[in-house]
């Protein structure tokens, strides 16, 4: 990549320029969302890992220390989550460079990491990318709201509905 990308922490500036970079695509991200991720960054319960492109924004993961997912949370496995770069910086190499630095920080200490996605088409490039990295099912089938879903159960496909995989590192 040519341009300069730098990672680096979540600032208290960053909150509202990030919900207005994704009010601009259509996305609704309050900035009360990105408040919360500081205040968690702060209290050491979240890594937020801001992409900067050329100085101005361009996407952010989060890393859970503990997951609200118990298969997760029992196995002390730290999720990635909310992991999300702007459309008009997508395939640039961003997200790689996201992933690669979140799982530096998890190896440190677990050598699995974890992460979920949406199971419709506009998770269809995070899905990809995650089981291009190496990320496999952990066998709970599907999710909703962090509770695995058991046969017969009636769901409506949201974001809410993930599926859940793991990583050796």
């Amino acid at each position: 990549m040519k341009e300069n990308l730098e990672l680096r922490e979540m600032r208290k500036t960053d909150c509202k320029e990030i919900s207005e970079s994704f009010q601009k695509q259509g996305w609704n991200k309050p900035i009360s969302q990105y408040e919360q991720y500081l205040y968690l960054q702060k209290m050491g319960k979240r890594d937020i890992i801001i992409a900067e492109l050329n100085q101005g924004f361009a996407g952010y993961l989060t890393i859970k220390w503990e997951s609200d997912y118990k298969p997760f949370r029992i196995n002390r496995i730290p999720e990635i989550a909310d992991f999300n770069v702007l459309k008009k910086h997508q395939r640039l190499g961003i997200g790689t460079r996201l992933m690669d630095e979140a799982e530096k920080r998890i190896k440190r200490v677990s050598n699995i990491a974890g992460i979920g996605f949406g199971v419709y088409k506009d998770y269809g490039a995070a899905q990809i990318l995650y089981i291009n990295r190496g990320y496999k099912p952990d066998g709970n089938g599907l999710v909703k709201n962090s509770i695995p879903l058991k046969y017969g159960d009636v769901i409506t496909i949201d974001d809410s509905i993930v599926f859940c995989l793991t990583k050796k590192l």
